[in-house]
C-alpha cells in the first residue's frame, strides 16, 4: 500500500511538475535562467557567479569551493541549436500517431526506410 501512495504523489507532481514546481532545482541552486542570449548566440555561464562553498572538511580542512553546474550549462550553451529557443521557446506540434506507428511496424517487420545519405551519415 505504500509503494502504491509513492507512486500516485510521484505520478501527480510528474504531471502537474509545470503548475506545482515539484521539480524545481534546490535553492540557492543554478536554474536555466543561467545561460544568456545575446541577439543571435548562447552565451555561457561566469563560472566564478556559480561559484558556491563547500560545508564538506577533510581532516579539519575546508574543500575548495565548487562552480554547481559550470560545465553543464557552458556545453549546453554550445549545444544549442537555436538560441532563440532559450528566450522564446516554441510549442511542440501536435503529436502523430499514425506516423509513429507506422515507423514502429516498420521497424519490427525488417522494413525500415534506409537514411538519406545526402543528409545524414552512416555510424559504420
Amino acid at each position: 500500500m505504500r509503494i502504491v501512495r509513492l507512486l500516485t504523489l510521484f505520478l501527480a507532481c510528474a504531471v502537474a511538475a509545470s503548475v506545482s514546481g515539484c521539480f524545481q532545482p534546490p535553492r540557492g541552486m543554478p536554474d536555466q535562467s543561467t545561460i544568456g542570449f545575446d541577439g543571435h548566440s548562447a552565451v555561457p555561464p561566469d563560472c566564478a557567479s556559480l561559484s558556491r562553498p563547500s560545508l564538506l572538511t577533510d581532516a579539519g580542512l575546508r574543500r575548495p569551493s565548487m562552480e554547481w553546474g559550470c560545465a553543464t550549462y557552458t556545453n549546453l550553451a554550445a549545444q544549442v541549436a537555436n538560441p532563440q529557443d532559450l528566450v522564446n521557446p516554441q510549442r511542440l506540434g501536435p503529436a502523430d500517431a499514425a506516423v509513429a506507428a507506422s515507423a514502429a511496424h516498420r521497424y519490427e517487420t525488417g522494413h525500415v526506410i534506409p537514411l538519406d545519405t545526402g543528409t545524414s551519415r552512416d555510424s559504420k
